[in-house]
């Protein structure tokens, strides 16, 4: 029998005694021949999975010569009526002739696969997955090195992990705990993150009659995520340590479905449906959209890593529509979802997304709580990757700058695809993730009529073949340019299409200064004819959007920038539409293609003079700072002591009428915000930059966008100190202060604190010392500096009595009675709170007064005044609950569980806990432990608390 043997060294075995392959690379070569056994693998493949992508120049001699070794060893293999191992050379490669059993992963999978069949009994099943995961030898390709061994080493462990879970389900279902407990302990030793593992863990531990062991594997779990994820267990694991809890789980385990996911998937919010609208009329293209098609049946048969496609072209090729028009075709085949993201990595004004800005997009997308969201990006592409293992999701990653920006964002497990359009040819994700190719060039002539006949009509088309060809040849086969024509004669039916085309001919010959002799520069032509057909207003908008500083713009935003009504923008808007020199990418939200955009930018700076531009970027500022400062208005109810100036006359700011609209308004425009504060600065908008800066922190402070508001408030304080302005610099350290001490730098905030502190103190600006201190406050509290803490909350009171803000001076009373009450003196903290409520009701400020009823609560609870903490513990919660702050909501009840129990309530007790065990398994929030201990100890004593 010939063994080649990869799950372990790489070894080639005859009737079990080992062969002698040769030096590390040399079984490298061996080892990227044999996971295609059977198959012809080319001879560049083999080069990049043994050189990696940028091999030395001496690869493909030196592969010729381990080739020939390798041949010659596989020639020794025969003998006893068994046919030897042979290396062919076949079709600009090489094949290993092998059959399954002989090599070990293959072997694996088969065995893994007949086990998954639906009909065996579990007897069986778990006979074939013990033997399957018996061929294991150790770490998979061990002792060789090189990105394309790090990876398959990688999704074979994952394959590995999955084939266990298995196993262990199938050994509980026919009654034999104790069989898994120490294999499924030594690897989750191992792989301590990997959900499933501790699941089958915990099953098996209380199967086997060691339940508090199975508890504590729950809570080491759990701490390892939070520590280094900066999320809780996902739903699945949740739902074992809750049924184990509450007496729940009993007899076997659930028989998991057929290739169990490597991560439990956690809890989704939402299933988003982010995927553009179509482009109409879409034609052709067809040997394309069949090589996708192809990528589907590949998402079913891969087990153990995402499928990948990255589409390269030319700028205005087509490749979004492309993706954009599959994708949606192909919908319903990823029914947990569908992610899209322009990454800009070809915009013009140099606003490429970062990969933290998309990774966080799509966390949002699924609804998953800012509280749940860890700080660092490393975290965050976890938990994005730990939201898709196990589900079908597809991930259109649109107008990619280089592999780099996306290797981030693509899922990390099977059933998933990702889909990847740049003008670069992302080789190195061919080389590194196994993504397939697919270069989308120009269309051919044929095609190009295509499009054309499906945009004007075939009799049309047919009647003047002659300028159909002559439009078609200028277009240069472009996509874009062709359908920018098109729109332009469906617009002018009764002119002849031959008329068009000597004008094309025309504007070709005006602006050869324009052609670079490709056909990126020659859809210039094209532009400029289609931009020189639109009405003299239309064309200014077209010219002022050149200023915007994108991704995309409302309507609102739009009238601002161009100083007319809404309703006058709303026509213009669909004259550029109709043109193709616009799209409304989602509904009322309207973008350019980027060549389009520095097509408009440089028309600006030509047909514009600088008193223009300026007056009209003024006005686009003055918009969103204006808006900014109504919707930040509404989510912050102290006032707001920096004076703006009057928007410019036309710049229509919107009003929020209320905090859903304020926090809608932010969540589609805050990367629009972020996007000018990058470029108001190199426009001379220097103070635009701090103050749009100062308006944005709450929102994103709230929504946990901490990187972002430190970014932002680096570029406000940049803005601020070039003009000497010590109000911005002021209102930019606070925000960084605020930025750090969220990001949990506690150093680098407190430093800011007190620049701004100092800042004001010049300024005279109570109000601005308050807020600071109020964050001092908040920081050392929670630090447990409470005299530290409460001192800063004494000043802030003092200066917030000085600024004449009640609600602020409710807070501040709130803090000094908080922080009282942790340093022993609950007399005086209930004065303080007293205080506090007094006021907050004065200014009908909910979240205050739900604030300071939990404080109250607190202090009566420890004075020993039950029944009166039990009532300020429920109107906390029932305000919380009012003013949807969840996580506030789930920490008052805790506390009003907590009262209850020390009033010997148990039934109680339990009730509380229960519901705010509920709301923090909802949000994902870290630190339940206490909760489930407590939880468990009343069932554990028949609920005699």
């Amino acid at each position: 029998m010939v063994d080649l043997r990869l799950l372990g060294p790489v070894e080639l075995a005859v009737r079990g005694q080992v062969t002698e392959v040769g030096p590390p690379q040399r079984r490298t070569v061996l080892a990227a021949l044999a996971v295609d056994a059977g198959r012809p693998v080319a001879v560049d493949v083999v080069i990049r999975r043994v050189w990696g992508a940028s091999p030395p120049e001496e690869a493909r001699r030196a592969l010729y010569a381990h080739i020939a070794r390798i041949r010659r060893v596989c020639e020794q293999t025969g003998g006893a009526g068994e046919d030897p191992l042979r290396l062919v050379r076949r079709s600009g490669g090489y094949l290993l002739e092998a059959r399954t059993e002989q090599v070990d992963v293959h072997r694996f999978r088969h065995l893994v696969d007949r086990a998954r069949e639906a009909a065996l009994a579990d007897g069986e099943r778990a006979s074939l997955l013990r033997e399957a995961l018996g061929l294991w030898r150790g770490e998979p390709l061990a002792g060789l090195g090189g990105q394309w061994v790090t990876r398959v080493r990688e999704a074979w462990r994952r394959q590995r992990m999955d084939a266990v879970v298995e196993w262990a389900h199938a050994e509980l279902q026919v009654g034999d705990p104790g069989a898994v407990i120490g294999p499924l302990t030594d690897l989750l030793d191992e792989y301590p993150l990997v959900e499933p593992l501790a699941e089958a863990l915990m099953r098996a531990l209380h199967a086997a009659g060691r339940g508090a062991e199975a508890l504590e594997c729950y809570a080491a779990v759990r701490k390892r995520l939070v520590e280094e994820l900066g999320t809780d267990p996902g739903s699945g694991l949740r739902a074992v340590h809750q049924a184990i809890l509450q007496g729940r789980l009993s007899g076997p385990a659930p028989q998991p479905p057929p290739a169990a996911p490597l991560t439990a998937p956690p809890h989704l919010g939402e299933v988003p449906a982010q995927l553009p609208m179509g482009v109409r009329g879409f034609t052709g293209r067809g040997e394309e959209l069949a090589r996708l098609e192809a990528l589907l049946t590949s998402v079913a048969d891969q087990s153990s890593a995402v499928v990948i496609s990255a589409v390269s072209g030319t700028a205005g090729v087509g490749k979004t529509a492309l993706a954009v028009h599959w994708a949606r075709r192909v919908r319903e085949a990823f029914p947990d979802g569908q992610l899209h993201v322009n990454l800009r990595g070809f915009d013009p004004g140099g606003s490429t997304m970062d990969p933290a800005e998309a990774v966080r997009g799509f966390l949002d997308a699924f609804g998953v709580p800012p509280a749940r969201i860890p700080a660092g990006m490393e975290a965050q592409v976890g938990l994005y990757r730990s939201l898709l293992a196990g589900r079908r999701v597809l991930v259109v990653l649109d107008n990619a700058r280089d592999a780099e920006q996306v290797r981030p964002l693509l899922p990390g497990a099977p059933g998933c695809l990702a889909l990847v359009t740049s003008r670069n040819r992302l080789t190195s994700l061919a080389a590194t993730e196994g993504a397939q190719l697919l270069a989308l060039d120009l269309l051919a002539p044929a095609e190009a009529r295509d499009l054309l006949t499906a945009r004007l009509g075939a009799d049309r088309v047919a009647a003047e073949s002659d300028a159909v060809r002559e439009i078609v040849a200028r277009c240069a086969g472009l996509p874009l340019a062709l359908a920018i024509v098109a729109a332009r004669a469906a617009a002018q039916p009764h002119v002849p299409l031959a008329a068009l085309a000597d004008e094309l001919r025309e504007a070709m010959s005006r602006l050869d200064a324009l052609d670079g002799g490709d056909p990126a520069t020659q859809v210039r032509t094209v532009f400029s004819w289609s931009y020189r057909a639109l009405s003299a207003d239309a064309a200014r908008l077209f010219r002022l959007l050149g200023l915007h500083p994108g991704p995309d713009a409302a309507l609102p935003a739009v009238a601002g920038l161009a100083g007319v009504p809404a309703a006058h923008a709303r026509t213009l808007l669909a004259e550029l539409i109709r043109a193709h020199l616009l799209t409304e990418h989602t509904a009322g939200r309207y973008a350019f293609h980027d060549l389009l955009s520095a097509y408009a930018t440089e028309l600006a700076r030509t047909q514009d003079t600088e008193s223009d531009r300026r007056t009209a970027t003024h006005r686009m500022l003055d918009h969103y700072l204006h808006t900014a400062r109504t919707a930040d208005a509404v989510l912050t109810p102290q006032p707001n002591p920096i004076v703006l100036p009057p928007a410019r006359l036309g710049a229509a700011p919107e009003e929020a009428s209320g905090h859903h609209q304020a926090q809608a308004w932010f969540a589609a425009e805050h990367p629009v915000l972020l996007a000018a504060i990058d470029r108001a600065p190199a426009a001379g908008f220097d103070t635009h930059t701090w103050q749009l800066a100062s308006t944005l922190t709450t929102f994103l402070d709230r929504h946990g966008h901490w990187q972002a508001l430190a970014d932002a408030q680096s570029t406000a304080l940049a803005a601020a100190v070039r003009q000497d302005d010590r109000t911005g610099q002021a209102n930019a350290h606070r925000g960084l202060g605020l930025a750090h001490d969220r990001l949990d730098h506690p150093d680098d905030a407190r430093t800011h604190y007190l620049l701004a502190l100092e800042l004001f103190g010049e300024l005279g600006s109570h109000h601005g010392q308050a807020r600071t201190r109020q964050h001092l406050a908040r920081m050392s509290s929670a630090r447990g500096f409470f005299q530290q803490a409460f001192d800063h909350a004494h000043h802030s009171l003092e200066h917030y009595r000085a600024a004449g803000d009640r609600a602020g001076q409710s807070a501040a009373l709130n803090h000094l009675g908080w922080n009282r009450a942790q340093l022993g003196d609950h007399h005086q903290a209930l004065t303080h709170c007293l205080q506090a409520l007094a006021l907050a009701q004065e200014v009908a400020d909910l979240n205050g007064q739900a604030h300071t009823w939990d404080s109250l609560g607190y202090i009566h609870h420890h004075i020993g005044q039950y029944r009166q903490a039990v009532d300020c513990y429920q109107q906390a919660v029932d305000l919380f609950h009012q003013t949807g702050d969840r996580h506030s909501e789930a920490a008052g009840l805790a506390e009003l569980g907590d009262t209850h129990h020390t009033a010997a309530d148990p039934d109680a007790a339990r009730t509380a806990w229960t519901q705010a065990l509920a709301i923090t398994d909802e949000l994902g929030l870290p630190d339940t432990d206490p909760l489930r201990a407590k939880i468990l100890r009343y069932l554990q004593r028949g609920g005699q608390g």
